[in-house]
Formats: C-alpha cells, sequence, structure tokens
C-alpha cells in the first residue's frame, strides 16, 4: 500500500478526517521550503501537497498563479525542487504529494519522472491535466514504485467519468467543488453536499474535495461531507503577506481544528 492511502487508513480508523495544505513550492523561496514544510506539520497537516511552478498553470487562479511566477523567476526548477525536498521528505511524518502539469513528464519521459520522484521521497501526484485514459504507462509504473495517483473530477463530470477516475486513483479521489480554478471563495457552492455524496457513492478510494475552501468555517462544512479537505491559495497568500510564516500558521492551526 502506498503512503497516501495508508496515512487515508490510518486517519479513517481514528475517525480524523484529512487536512491537506497546498503549497507552491519555491514560494517565496526554495530555502524557505522545510520552514514551510516544517510549519505546517506541526500545525496539523495530514498529508501536503507541493505545487510545481509552471509557466501555464490551468487549474489555478491569480494567488497561485503569482505564487509560481515568484518561484519561476527566483531560479525554482522541478530538478532544484526535487533536490530540495529529498532530504526534508525523510525527516517529516506525513505524506508529500506533488501536483504538477504534464508537461514535465513529458520532457523526462514517464519513467526517468517517477525514479526522481521516488528518490526524492513524494509519495503521490496529482496531474490536473492527465485524464486517466491516457495513463495507463503512469499507473503501470506507478504502481510498481508505490507512489499515489490522485485522479480529479468536477462538478460536470458524468457518473462514466467519476468511475473511470476513481478506478485509477490509488492514493484519494480529488474532487473539484467548483467551475473554473482554483482560489478563495466567500461561499461554497449550494450543490456541493449532493454532488460529493454523489461521488464517495461511486467511488472506492477516499474522497477530498479542494478548490475554493478559504475559511475554517467552510472546512468544518466540507468536513462533513467528504475523506479529506485541501486548502491552498488562502495558506499561499498567508506566505505571500507574512514570509515569517506567523499567519500561515494560525490559518493551518484553526483549519485543522475546524476539520
Amino acid at each position: 500500500m502506498n503512503g497516501v492511502a495508508l496515512r487515508f487508513q490510518e486517519l479513517q480508523k481514528t475517525g480524523r478526517k484529512a487536512f491537506i495544505p497546498y503549497i507552491v513550492g519555491g514560494d517565496p523561496d526554495l530555502p524557505s521550503l522545510p520552514r514551510v514544510l516544517a510549519t505546517l506539520v506541526e500545525n496539523g497537516a495530514d498529508l501536503i501537497e507541493i505545487g510545481v511552478p509552471f509557466s501555464d498553470p490551468l487549474a489555478d487562479g491569480p494567488v497561485i498563479q503569482a505564487a509560481s511566477v515568484r518561484a519561476r523567476q527566483a531560479g525554482c526548477t522541478l530538478t532544484k525542487l526535487l533536490a530540495t525536498i529529498k532530504p526534508v521528505a525523510v525527516r517529516l511524518p506525513v505524506p508529500l504529494i506533488l501536483m504538477v502539469y504534464y508537461n514535465q513528464l513529458y520532457l523526462r519521459g514517464t519513467p526517468r519522472f517517477l525514479e526522481e520522484v521516488k528518490a526524492a521521497g513524494v509519495s503521490g501526484l496529482i496531474i490536473p491535466d492527465l485524464p486517466p485514459e491516457a495513463a495507463v504507462e503512469l499507473q503501470e509504473l506507478a504502481a510498481k514504485l508505490g507512489i499515489a495517483l490522485n485522479f480529479l473530477v468536477a462538478p460536470t463530470s458524468k457518473e462514466a467519468r467519476i468511475k473511470m477516475a476513481a478506478a485509477a486513483s490509488t492514493g484519494f479521489l480529488y474532487t473539484v467543488s467548483v467551475k473554473g480554478v482554483t482560489g478563495t471563495r466567500t461561499s461554497l457552492p449550494p450543490e456541493l453536499p449532493a454532488f460529493v455524496r454523489r461521488v464517495k457513492d461511486i467511488s472506492p478510494r477516499p474522497v477530498a474535495v479542494g478548490f475554493g475552501i478559504a475559511t475554517p468555517e467552510q472546512a468544518r462544512k466540507v468536513a462533513t461531507l467528504a475523506d479529506g479537505v485541501i486548502v491552498g491559495s488562502a495558506l499561499v497568500q498567508a506566505i505571500t503577506e507574512d514570509p515569517e510564516l506567523k499567519k500561515m500558521a494560525l490559518l493551518a492551526r484553526a483549519l485543522r481544528e475546524a476539520i
């Protein structure tokens, strides 16, 4: 069993819901990454999603796009990011998941990419622009290396698509709460409870909800529906406003307590 699936199994045994913070690797800079990860763990993260900076992050809103630009301008590349993660991952008690666009796999070749990810201590992948029907080679190689794949479904996904994504996922099924890109919202979509229930009825994997969740109250509501709550833009913005990480730490703690 891969590390992501194992963590969800452990949480389910104790009745806890997963708090999954998202950060952009290399923002505000690469030397800060170990401190950012440690702060998230100290404040209740169960798994951590690290976004690989990319020039065309089609799933991301303005906050994460801006962070990705800053990271790339500061010289963050996938190679440098994995080198920074490697000595940290072995010390962290939580699985690390890379959110990466398919271009990075294409440029390296899937076997090489997975070997480098595994060597860095990464436990799972989220590839938002890779549909499961195009991921046969990736699925086979990732399974051999024990790397969890976590595919996405959206409110527009039909039942057949949800079944396919759930079957291909070996960690959790990433359930997008809104139509659109990442970013904070003032309220959750009224149709979200029915959508999550529909996904959970179909999926044999744990269901984690992301996109648009920014406040402890929103996280609390989502935690009553799903197995995990993913929060990104609000935490990335907190890092931007306070590189000393005090604001991020307070928000992470409040989210964890709410979940």
